[in-house]
């Protein structure tokens, strides 16, 4: 038996797919709260616990052979205290609850932002110093910090492996991710502007693979990155212009201008009720190293990454199909 904690999640429910497609049974650790529409499947056993609370996630993980541990708060403008509360904490409790029922594997799913980025001209690779105190914004902090228990845990017994994906993209995107409120706001014509900067980003298929290769093949202790190919903001409204037929917007707010302004925009989209798409966080990582390297994942994962733009096309696709595109 097979747990993903987080399954309701953007990566956690396409990797819930994907275990099922490939024939592992499959219990579902969501928070009371959590709606179940991204997992609802006659095969798939839904646990309600909260990793905020030791006794809960311990009760989740019992009789379980490995767990992955996809849930967290993702977020470029999230209150700091909660993201380590759940973050953090939770994946102590996470970490705590497996050596108590005695898993077999912990497959923790960290991020790219956790890894202190080299200047630009280096290569973001395994190699990287994963510290806290040297990374930017609250999501970085508390991934990094993570990251630090997780591989700790080893010492104890526990068998883990880390992941650190790239920005994701893709299908399946029902809590809508930044990536997926770029898409809507473009192609439901609410985009008048953009930004300059690029990123690396994969598609959370590729991602959802990675981690049942990682979970097979996966060396004890060990960090992989698992990234994809970089594309300018520019570039993405050009796949999407193509896709649609919708005229991507024509001005270009220089980058001083977008840092300047960017700490008031949570303010607007709390006045409109959309997820925020530039704030400081989200400019910031637009304009830093995006040089990510996959070749430890490739070499002994087996990982591979579709093309971006296949990725683009597919998220709106789906988006379309769900109604979400006016």
């Amino acid at each position: 038996m097979v747990g993903v904690i987080g399954a309701t999640g953007h990566l956690g429910n396409v990797l819930t797919r994907e275990l099922i497609k490939q024939g592992f049974r499959v219990r579902a650790i969501i928070p009371e709260w959590e709606d179940t529409l991204p997992i609802k499947y006659e095969e798939i056993g839904i646990v309600r616990a909260d990793i905020t609370n030791f006794n809960d996630i311990k009760k989740a993980t019992i009789a379980l052979e490995f767990v992955f541990h996809c849930a967290g708060i993702i977020s470029i403008s999230g209150n700091y205290k909660t993201m380590y509360e759940v973050n953090v904490e939770g994946t102590k409790n996470v970490i705590e609850a497996c050596i108590k029922n005695k898993v077999k594997k912990l497959i923790y799913t960290s991020s790219v932002h956790a890894l202190v980025e080299p200047p630009k001209g280096n290569m973001v690779d395994e190699t990287c110093e994963v510290n806290p105190d040297k990374v930017y914004g609250g999501y970085a902090k508390t991934k990094a910090l993570a990251t630090i228990a997780v591989l700790k845990a080893t010492k104890r017994g526990l068998d883990t492996v880390v992941l650190c994906p790239s920005g994701i993209i893709g299908p399946f995107d029902y809590k809508i991710s930044e990536m997926g409120q770029l898409i809507l706001d473009f192609t439901n014509k609410r985009l008048k502007a953009y930004i300059d900067g690029a990123y690396n980003f994969t598609d959370v298929r590729d991602v959802a693979i990675g981690h049942i290769q990682a979970m097979k093949r996966g060396k004890c202790g060990e960090m992989y990155i698992l990234g994809g190919e970089i594309i300018s903001v520019y570039e993405i409204l050009e796949v999407l212009e193509s896709i649609t037929g919708v005229k991507k917007p024509k001005i270009k707010m220089p980058y001083w201008l977008a840092y300047a302004t960017s700490p008031f925009t949570p303010i607007y989209y709390s006045l409109v009720k959309t997820k925020p798409l530039f704030t400081t966080y989200s400019i910031l990582v637009l304009h830093s190293n995006a040089n990510i390297s996959s070749k430890k994942a490739i070499k002994e994962l087996g990982y591979s990454f579709r093309p971006i733009k296949e990725s683009i096309r597919d998220s709106y696709l789906w988006f379309r199909e769900q109604g979400r595109i006016t």
